[in-house]
């Protein structure tokens, strides 16, 4: 029978910790130049260990909006905000489809291809991902954030008033999913 109090279940829980914790990065330790495309995949593999990209995978993102264009068509276009918005994606798709990652996307960066357009920066949403993956693995008995907490999150940001419900359903989904991803990786180092 499986005991919460043994050791080989806290061993279980150190381990996914360390994994929850790893797999995601301060944003200053993404790199500060720009990449080619095949660095992007070996940087997203690296990071996510799980997940396989290919060139053909990351240009039907692009086709298909879901991640923006490289900087002015360059080969070497790719920025920190393709790998931002590929750790969100890898992070998204075990539990949402493609049309629904761009409809997440869309409550906070509208038109994906237009900075100006978006109601938090990218490097924002990135870091208030970080804080709620590590808040997790920190506390993996209060998983989800409660309501009071993520409106607290929105509170801080300053944006307008009339977007603040959009950025509360965005970090509420992100909360989700990084939950999502802490259950997937629990289970599977229960099977190992």
């Amino acid at each position: 029978m499986f005991d919460p109090q043994n050791k080989a279940s806290l061993s279980i829980e150190d381990s996914v910790k360390s994994k929850a914790i790893n797999s995601i990065m301060s944003l200053d330790a993404f790199p500060k130049y720009d990449l080619f495309l095949s660095q992007v995949i070996e940087f997203i593999e690296d990071l996510m260990n799980d997940d396989t990209y290919t060139i053909n995978i990351i240009q039907n993102y692009i086709k298909s909006e879901v991640i923006a264009k490289p900087y002015q068509g360059k080969k070497k276009g790719y920025t920190k905000l393709h790998l931002i918005q590929l750790v969100f994606v890898s992070y998204m798709r075990p539990v949402l489809s493609t049309d629904e990652i761009k409809k997440v996307f869309r409550l906070a960066f509208n038109d994906i291809n237009n900075r100006e357009d978006d109601i938090i920066s990218w490097e924002t949403a990135y870091e208030l991902f970080y804080e709620i993956i590590n808040d997790q693995a920190n506390n993996p008995n209060t998983m989800i954030m409660d309501e009071e907490r993520l409106r607290s999150i929105v509170a801080k940001l300053h944006i307008r008033d009339e977007d603040k419900e959009r950025i509360f359903v965005f970090i509420s989904v992100l909360a989700l999913v990084a939950q999502a991803s802490f259950i997937k990786n629990t289970a599977k180092r229960l099977l190992d």
